[in-house]
């Protein structure tokens, strides 16, 4: 009945230090030997997630920059949307990140991290993959090439963010959040959920033969799009309020997903052995 996992990284499948676990890893790998496909759809950069997969085992799609890249397994780039550039120069300016400069600005190019100043707390995220930034002026930047431009910082600070990219740009960009303090920037045309649904037609799967995971504010239509959705039990309590119907399972720091599917598909603790 299943034929198709999409699950989330950060706070889904990965661990609380952001890594993978040989429980999950030994169960994504059966599933995938028994014909099960996967897809990986999260915020991270490729080249991040890339690294992530390769230790995982697997051989998934990977929806990555919330959906502004997709790849197939074999790393061809089968869909890219990018910001304007115009856009992308704009929205490092000041005005909209704070003038205070608590906020850290990232660019997500094809290949690089691109960041405004030195965070070596953020590298934490990326034990796994060995993925790290480059230090750039960003208003410098042509903003050419970009797929997401990432917000970092207290929910205080990011809220008035929010706010004036609401004012200015309106529908025009996607704007979600995959963490509390990170605030993320698409253009209008990208989702988890638009990419599930690009990869479904490519796979010749239906929606209703397909399993998502996710967490945060922008798993919402990746779990709408899906048709078996479930909500990690640590997820944040606003999806939970906006998916009230989405069914919980397990934590992250548990190893829920990996749990979970050996629920839906029985099996046994002696292949996890």
């Amino acid at each position: 009945m299943y034929k198709v996992i999409a699950t989330d990284l950060d706070g889904t499948l990965l661990n609380a230090d952001h890594q993978v676990d040989p429980f999950t890893v030994a169960t994504v790998r059966k599933l995938e030997s028994d014909g099960v496909q996967f897809v990986i759809a999260t915020g991270r950069h490729f080249c991040d997630v890339a690294a992530i997969r390769d230790i995982l085992g697997i051989k998934p799609y990977l929806i990555t920059s919330n959906g502004a890249r997709i790849h197939a397994p074999d790393n061809t780039v089968i869909h890219a949307d990018d910001l304007p550039p115009a856009v992308v120069q704009r929205l490092v300016q000041p005005e909209i990140a704070g003038a205070h400069g608590r906020v850290i600005v990232n660019l997500f190019a094809d290949d690089a991290w691109l960041i405004d100043r030195d965070a070596p707390h953020l590298l934490k995220y990326h034990q796994d993959s060995g993925f790290t930034y480059e230090v750039t002026e960003l208003l410098a930047h042509d903003g050419v090439d970009i797929a997401k431009v990432l917000y970092i910082g207290d929910p205080a600070d990011l809220a008035p963010v929010a706010a004036k990219l609401a004012q200015e740009f309106g529908d025009a960009l996607y704007v979600t959040y995959s963490l509390p303090d990170c605030l993320e920037v698409m253009t209008s045309n990208v989702s988890k959920g638009r990419a599930l649904q690009i990869v479904l037609e490519r796979v010749g799967v239906d929606a209703g033969h397909c399993v998502a995971f996710g967490d945060n504010m922008n798993d919402i239509d990746l779990l709408e799009t899906a048709g078996h959705p479930f909500m990690m039990n640590n997820a944040n309590p606003e999806l939970m309020t906006r998916l009230p119907d989405v069914p919980r399972i397990g934590n992250n720091f548990e190893a829920g997903v990996a749990h979970h599917l050996r629920k839906l598909f029985s099996i046994d603790d002696e292949l996890m052995a």
